[in-house]
């Protein structure tokens, strides 16, 4: 028995190393793709690192994205603790600091730190707590350290998103806030990319999921369903949790993959409306009740077959809740 013992405990052991190695290897590769552009980059033709350069890149992410300064609600941490974790070309990070925020930020590659602070230096911005590159599922930072942690767009690259996101809620003081934007795979414009890549490209036996890990940004992109959050959600030691979907201008704009489709894409999406908020009865409840946290249940609203999932939540812990007000309701 003990010699089966040791056996298994190999096998588990170079299981783990396999797919620690498989892990690096995407992760090098998303870094890779990264460090070649930051997000949103693609939209401007101005000289890199100027003011006009900058300028657009923010023109761009707030038409298209209309709702992230009603999400992120900036100006709420005015004197407190923000950690953005993925802070790409830096659109949003220097609202935290122009809303007076004590800001730290990490990214997983070099290039997104020198958009960030050629940014700094372009708009004269006062200088954050802390910048660096790392990663967000390995975070420097201490316990309990933040009023907010916040990810915009970025842990579903994360080869262990939900490791990634078990950091955010560990260095967040309790009580403190969560906001992560994670894409929806049950969303109008992944079947969009399955439409094109998978049905016309003569495979229509490929899930949206291999849609979205192979033709949308890096390499491994995920998207996550309502239910997946749900479980995924359930496990952490958070309150007030609600996923917002929502829908980018862009992506009402954008035509179908199948063109002779186009009217069915736009139908589709203004049927699917904005549903109100219904509660979602599946979660831990021994793990709440352990961290006594302000609420079990998962609210989800907004439009089904928007592609941004909007996640805000609170870190659980001691002391009365503080009910938010937000545009999230």
């Amino acid at each position: 028995m003990a010699v089966v013992a040791d056996i298994k405990r190999g096998l588990r052991k170079a299981f783990r190393r396999t797919q620690d190695a498989t892990s690096e290897k995407l992760k090098k590769q998303v870094r890779d793709f990264w460090d070649r552009q930051s997000c949103d980059t693609q939209v401007t033709d101005a000289v890199k690192f100027s003011r006009e350069y900058f300028d657009q890149i923010e023109s761009f992410r707030y038409i298209d994205q209309s709702f992230i300064h009603a999400f992120a609600q900036f100006t709420r941490y005015r004197g407190k603790r923000a950690l953005e974790v993925g802070f790409g070309a830096g659109t949003d990070f220097i609202q935290w600091l122009r809303a007076g925020a004590i800001a730290s930020g990490i990214d997983l590659t070099q290039e997104a730190l020198d958009n960030l602070t050629r940014r700094i230096e372009a708009y004269h911005l006062p200088q954050p707590e802390k910048i660096a590159v790392a990663d967000a599922e390995n975070l420097p930072f201490a316990n309990d350290s933040f009023d907010l942690a916040y990810s915009f767009g970025v842990l579903h690259h994360s080869p262990d998103t939900e490791q990634a996101i078990r950091e955010l809620v560990r260095v967040v003081s309790p009580g403190g806030d969560i906001k992560i934007m994670l894409y929806n795979r049950h969303s109008i414009y992944a079947f969009n990319v399955w439409a094109k890549h998978a049905l016309a490209g003569g495979r229509p036996w490929k899930s949206l999921r291999w849609a979205l890990w192979n033709h949308v940004e890096s390499l491994g992109t995920k998207g996550y369903t309502r239910g997946e959050l749900r479980h995924m959600l359930s496990r952490l030691p958070l309150g007030q949790v609600r996923v917002r979907t929502e829908l980018p201008t862009g992506e009402y704009m954008c035509a179908s993959a199948i063109k002779p489709l186009n009217w069915l894409y736009r139908a589709t999406i203004r049927l699917a409306g904005h549903r109100p908020a219904y509660p979602a009865t599946g979660y831990n409840r021994a793990l709440m009740d352990k961290y006594k946290p302000c609420g079990g249940a998962i609210e989800f609203s907004g439009n089904p077959l928007g592609f941004f999932h909007c996640i805000s939540a609170r870190k659980a812990g001691p002391g009365p809740c503080v009910a938010e007000t937000g545009a999230l309701d």
